[in-house]
């Protein structure tokens, strides 16, 4: 494993073929980490940002590029780019990053992601025993791969978001009865700095997500 500093928290580095993964390490020995899973848009500031709160929560958090294998993040428009792609590519990738953090010390390992790292986090909750813990924010199309995660699962969604239909969140919230769901919020209310973003609802969720993961990775 390679890297370069991009931050006081955060590096980019090499994990095995991977390219531009996201390391943010504590100022603490770690004993516990997060993968971190990207957007349809890709590796973004914002979720730069995620690692290193979660850094300063006392994890190492780690955001693998899942676009590496199409050129990596802007290479092309986002919709080929996730066509393009792999379950299974993509499980051992999000296996690997959760092995980088458990060589670094982390005994137990949680995931999160957002949009389309939504999706994934709840697919790996459910098909794999990568992970500890999980936390997923408004990921699409989840009512298709429904089942019992392997570790706690909490799902985030907000009611007013186009891409997450009101239909889809309910059959969610009968399956997994723990779902949030934030009235008035839409799709990226946890992206910061950007016009869809819900302090409300984000702040809330972020406090969520520290208790889901103090509870279950600690």
């Amino acid at each position: 494993m390679r890297g370069r500093i991009l931050s006081v928290l955060a590096l980019v580095v090499t994990v095995g073929e991977q390219e531009s993964v996201v390391l943010a390490r504590p100022g603490t020995p770690i004993t516990a980490g997060v993968v971190v899973i990207h957007e349809g848009n890709g590796i973004s500031p914002q979720l730069l940002r995620v690692c290193q709160r979660l850094a300063g929560e006392g994890y190492a958090a780690i955001a693998p590029d899942l676009f590496f294998r199409s050129g990596g993040t802007g290479a092309s428009d986002f919709t080929t780019q996730m066509k393009a792609m792999d379950t299974g590519e993509t499980a051992a990738d999000l296996a690997e990053s959760a092995r980088v953090l458990r060589d670094l010390g982390a005994a137990r390992v949680g995931v999160t992601g957002f949009c389309m790292g939504g999706r994934q986090t709840y697919r790996a909750a459910v098909t794999t025993t990568t992970f500890d813990a999980a936390v997923g924010f408004y990921g699409a199309g989840i009512p298709e791969e429904l089942g019992a995660p392997n570790c706690p699962t909490l799902l985030f969604f907000g009611d007013d978001d186009p891409y997450v239909p009101a239909a889809d969140i309910d059959v969610v919230k009968a399956h997994h009865p723990d779902t949030v769901v934030y009235a008035g919020a839409g799709h990226g209310f946890f992206r910061d700095g950007s016009d869809s973003y819900d302090e409300a609802a984000a702040v809330d969720a972020w406090d969520r997500l520290r208790r889901h993961f103090s509870t279950h990775l600690r």
